[in-house]
């Protein structure tokens, strides 16, 4: 089994607790809500946590932080960087209630105090964040799109306010569609797992 800790060396001793609750709390719930592919729920760390973490070697979220999860799913990357940068806050959306079910309880049952989650359409989703996280397969131009009113303008962190999400295979044509200055990262190069390949973290400021 993948350790967090191998990866991130200065976790607490809540937060290691709370990484190794979500194996078994993410297999009880997806006997009875499927959120993860039943295929894949082994692999959760690597592919599921670990992978979400992939977004805290792009930027290391400023105390006082406002993040938006956009079709977090089970909660990915929502829970996971709750659960690395409690001085953050988290706030989860999805269109499928049910899966919101899941991320609340799973939130709820780890002693999550940072995050919130709603089933809502990013459509409906006002408020202003830091940045729009996101693991949903929606096209970058399209994830710009709906929720560039959610960037907010005042700045906090040392990148500029924007996206970042995380995408996979060959992205040129997709991220050409998009104005900005487009940064993408490797994963591999951040955790030595050969499920990372061709997979990356992609950055996009905002305003």
């Amino acid at each position: 089994m993948i350790h967090i800790s191998d990866n991130f060396p200065n976790l607490s001793e809540t937060q290691t607790k709370q990484f190794e609750m979500l194996y078994d709390l993410y297999h009880e719930w997806n006997e009875k809500i499927n959120v993860i592919s039943r295929k894949d729920i082994d692999n959760v760390y690597e592919h599921h946590v670990l992978h979400s973490l992939a977004i805290a070697k792009m930027l290391w979220f400023a105390d006082g932080s406002k993040i938006l999860d956009l079709g977090t799913g089970g909660g990915f990357p929502g829970i996971p960087l709750a659960i690395l940068f409690p001085q953050c806050q988290f706030k989860m959306i999805d269109g499928t209630a049910k899966k919101i079910k899941v991320v609340t309880e799973v939130a709820n049952a780890i002693g999550l105090k940072n995050c919130t989650a709603q089933h809502i359409r990013g459509e409906e989703e006002k408020g202003l964040y830091d940045f729009v996280v996101s693991r949903a397969v929606m096209p970058l131009k399209d994830l710009v799109n709906l929720t560039r009113k959610n960037v907010s303008r005042k700045q906090r962190n040392t990148l500029k306010n924007g996206i970042i999400c995380l995408k996979g295979g060959d992205l040129d044509d997709e991220l050409n569609c998009v104005n900005g200055a487009v940064t993408k990262v490797e994963i591999a190069d951040f955790f030595k797992y050969e499920w990372f390949e061709k997979k990356y973290v992609i950055y996009l400021p905002i305003g």
